[in-house]
């Protein structure tokens, strides 16, 4: 289970004012749910998906993960409890490493010894499995070096890496939105079945009013660094990427409005 708590991160403008990026933000997140988390540019989300991963500090409120407070731990301290698939498909593997020793620096974690027990029998066996369920054909690229891979393929592995362990939770940081849209559709699916299978529970990073409206059990619309939409169970499942476009429109609206007041009021009251 994953609590965030009166979640609060400020950053000062250059030369301007302070702005919230996470203004007071509280969720709940149940094992095994699969979340999709939606917003403009600047309205928060990759920074509250920091604040879980660790690698930004809250200036106040709390995040737990199965029960254990993380709020001042740093992001190596969390790695036990969080895994994380970044946008860049590069991020977290290395390129010169076949694809089995990248899994086994993902296994060895925990482990005060070098790659040689990672790469036994066992290992291949398990990661040949794991690649074929999710990505069949994948499995037989294992010595081939991982920067050889298609940015897709890359991104496969590095879910298979993070959730070696199974964490308790796994972040997904906009993982698709480096790629073509028939590898981000193949990354989608194998993210899909993985979530599922294997019963996490997830939070997944979008720009894609498709992959938010189709994906996941539950809906989280950030915006201004809060939770504007909360949407889960048949609401959820209703929900279309054209209503989803509505309620971008109406927020941005809103917006528009909330700016016109303030310039009136500046211009005939300063």
């Amino acid at each position: 289970m994953l609590e965030v708590s009166a979640a609060t991160v400020a950053f000062t403008a250059p030369g301007g004012p302070i702005v919230r990026a996470v203004d007071g933000v509280s969720f709940t997140v149940p094992a095994g749910a699969f979340v999709v988390v939606i917003g403009t540019n600047g309205s928060g989300k990759s920074t509250l998906l920091g604040s879980i991963a660790g690698t930004v500090r809250l200036d106040s409120g709390t995040i737990r993960v199965a029960g254990q407070d993380i709020t001042r731990w740093r992001e190596n301290q969390r790695a036990r409890y969080v895994g994380r698939v970044f946008q860049d498909p590069r991020a977290g593997t290395a390129a010169s490493l076949t694809v089995l020793e990248n899994i086994a620096v993902a296994a060895a974690r925990g482990r005060h010894a070098g790659l040689g027990w990672a790469t036994r029998r066992t290992l291949r066996a398990e990661a040949s499995s794991r690649l074929a369920a999710i990505a069949p054909g994948l499995e037989m690229r294992l010595d081939q070096p991982i920067g050889s891979l298609s940015g897709g393929q890359r991104q496969i592995v590095s879910l298979v890496m993070a959730t070696w362990h199974r964490p308790d939770v796994l972040l997904l940081d906009e993982h698709t939105a480096a790629l073509d849209p028939a590898a981000a559709d193949r990354v989608v699916q194998a993210t899909a079945r993985l979530v599922r299978d294997q019963k996490l529970t997830a939070l997944m990073v979008t720009h894609s009013l498709k992959q938010a409206a189709g994906l996941g059990d539950r809906l989280l619309l950030v915006h201004r660094g809060r939770i504007a939409l909360d949407i889960d169970g048949a609401a959820k499942r209703r929900l279309s990427a054209d209503a989803l476009a509505g309620r971008f429109d109406r927020l941005r609206r809103a917006d528009q409005l909330d700016d016109a007041a303030a310039r009136t009021l500046r211009d005939n009251y300063i």
